[in-house]
């Protein structure tokens, strides 16, 4: 599946949630994901910048993020959704 999305796995395990990049994922930690709801009223621009920060942990995964938005269509518009996706995390 193309695109960036998250995907809850489940409750009370190491990493309850991953971040799909295209067919790629990254495991995401609960801390990560509440630094990152916290911040969801943020501009587009600056939502994405602190979401590669936060999950792209290495020069490779923050290229595959930005790569993998400008495959997926409209950088901002699927970053937009991104916030609201995580919102209900």
């Amino acid at each position: 599946m193309k695109g960036l999305r998250f995907e809850r796995l489940g409750r009370d395990r190491h990493y309850n949630i991953i971040f799909h990049i295209g067919s790629s994922y990254v495991p995401v930690s609960d801390e990560t994901i509440e630094e990152l709801k916290a911040q969801t009223l943020l501009s587009s621009e600056r939502f994405l910048e602190l979401l590669v920060d936060k999950i792209g942990y290495s020069n490779y995964l923050k290229a595959q993020i930005r790569s993998e938005l400008q495959l997926a269509g409209d950088p901002m518009t699927q970053i937009t959704v991104l916030q609201g996706a995580i919102r209900e995390l």
